[in-house]
């Protein structure tokens, strides 16, 4: 190892709690209040007066560059400015980034932050308060980052936007619905499983200090439907989804070992990010070969461990982007995981918290926790942006690493992976691949009885109100339609449905065989 070895030496999250929106620190105070604390928990004053480069993870907020807004209020001039795009991906990929720049000595000490205040601005717009940090600041004039991070390129294909589809929860309830049908289990016994999956993200968010929700949540609980525990999506309740309502904000901060040396850091304070990868899964959900898998998880994340020379039975630690319960499972599929150890290190999305895109970041300084009490320690971070799209990965260790960090892009072997092809607007016969049932809107008693599998009725009085079903046709290709019968969509939630026959009729409206 030479001395530019990057390493990361400053770790802090924040966590903000206060009711009143008016009170609440915006997310701009809440990244400048965690770099300081980085600062302060590498023990090395002289740290920040070294800094080059602050790297922002974008937000849902209105500040045009935020990196100089940190530089200007913890005294730095002239450094380096980035901000990332929208994705979940980003703070592992500019994480990868920023230990290539190191290595090459292209910069020295690198810190990346990012904060999200989705609670305070859930309770501002229940108040009617504006908020002045959402949009952008009346004649800001400051300057652009010097650097933006990641691709902006929009995900959706025509298609699939041409039937209403769009959010997150519509796409990875999809996912869910092909893993099922995939692993050949019925609905029963796939809820039980899931919910089992995401009750252990629960138990682990307990051990966590700085998880949102601390509390046991059990697998009952979860998959159980209640006026706390709305249905969104079929196989979805309210808590298999990513908890945006949160007001979290992290910071880490790494340079060179040189420097960690040359400023007395701690050796218990370092951890050595051993290999990066990253790659694209096919951008289109309409394009990829089935959708209960990823190319670019099985590619990246397999390669990332055997560029840190480490087996998966090796991991003491994993975090697994966990936005909704697919995410998870389609990854350690992958990966080659056993679903009954524990698949994060900070209860995820929906108990860990989900501060949108700097989620992992979160995930990050929590393994570097973990590792500075392990010795020995390995660890891996998986970053999803996108409907299962954009993927980044990293591989952390508690010792000094037998190498130097090393990256791979593995896109180019990605790309040669089978597409379909996807015919907008199809009138015939189909069958249907994945679907995702949607609530919300109807006030329409349900006729059928959920009570075998979802222990009582939808919660508000509310009954499916739409299906959203992906289509195989019979040439292979693939195409996209919406379903409404109303006993059909109830029926959606209780039997599969996956491999059955619908008629299309030319518009996107489909009807059971």
């Amino acid at each position: 190892m030479s001395d530019r070895t990057p390493v990361l030496v400053g770790i802090a999250q924040v966590l903000q709690r206060v009711d009143d929106p008016a009170e609440a620190k915006p997310p701009l105070e809440l990244m400048i209040e965690a770099v300081r604390l980085a600062v302060d928990d590498s023990g090395a004053s002289g740290l920040l007066s070294r800094t080059s480069s602050i790297r922002v993870t974008k937000g849902i907020w209105g500040y045009r560059n935020p990196a100089r807004l940190i530089a200007e209020a913890v005294g730095l001039n002239g450094v380096e400015t980035g901000v990332s795009v929208l994705g979940g991906n980003h703070v592992q990929m500019m994480l990868n980034r920023s230990a290539l720049d190191i290595h090459a000595g292209r910069r020295d000490v690198v810190i990346l932050t990012g904060a999200e205040c989705g609670r305070t601005l859930g309770r501002a717009q229940k108040a009617g308060l504006e908020l002045d940090w959402v949009e952008p600041a009346a004649g800001d004039d400051s300057p652009e980052p010097d650097v933006e991070y990641g691709d902006a390129k929009w995900t959706r294909h025509e298609a699939e936007m041409a039937r209403g589809i769009q959010r997150a929860v519509q796409y990875y309830s999809m996912f869910e619905n092909a893993l099922r049908y995939a692993a050949g289990e019925s609905v029963a016994e796939h809820l039980e499983r899931i919910s089992r999956l995401w009750a252990g993200f629960s138990t682990v968010a307990q051990g966590n200090p700085n998880a949102w929700i601390r509390r046991e949540v059990t697998a009952e609980e979860i998959r159980t439907v209640s006026p706390t525990n709305r249905s969104i999506t079929f196989p979805y309740p309210k808590l298999m989804n990513a908890n945006m309502r949160v007001d979290m904000g992290a910071a880490l901060i790494l340079c060179s070992l040189a420097t960690a040396k040359a400023l007395g850091i701690s050796e218990d304070k370092i951890v050595y990010p051993a290999s990066g990868t990253d790659a694209y899964d096919h951008y289109f959900v309409s394009e990829r070969d089935n959708l209960h898998s990823s190319p670019a998880i099985r590619i990246a994340g397999r390669r990332v461990l055997e560029l840190a020379e480490v087996d998966v039975s090796d991991l003491d630690y994993v975090d697994l982007y966990s936005c909704f319960p697919s995410s998870v499972q389609v990854a350690a599929n992958e990966l080659g995981l056993s679903q009954e150890r524990p698949l994060s290190v900070t209860g995820g999305l929906t108990f860990g918290g989900g501060p949108l895109n700097n989620y992992v970041m979160h995930a990050i300084v929590r393994t570097a926790e973990l590792l500075r009490e392990r010795p020995g320690g390995r660890a891996l971070v998986t970053a999803n942006g996108g409907m299962l799209t954009k993927h980044s990965f990293g591989v952390y260790t508690a010792e000094r690493p037998s190498h130097e960090f090393r990256h791979q892009n593995l896109q180019s072997e990605v790309d040669l992976t089978p597409k379909r092809t996807v015919v907008a607007d199809y009138n015939g016969s189909a069958e249907i691949e994945t679907y995702a049932v949607m609530f919300g809107g109807v006030t329409a008693k349900p006729t059928r009885s959920y009570a075998s599998i979802y222990g009582k009725a939808p919660s508000s009085g509310t009954a499916p109100s739409l299906a959203h079903l992906v289509c195989r046709l019979p040439d292979g290709r693939r195409t996209w339609a919406n379903l409404e019968e109303a006993e059909v969509l109830e029926a959606m939630c209780l039997e599969e449905f996956c491999g059955r026959e619908v008629r299309i009729d030319g518009r996107g409206t489909a009807r059971m065989a």
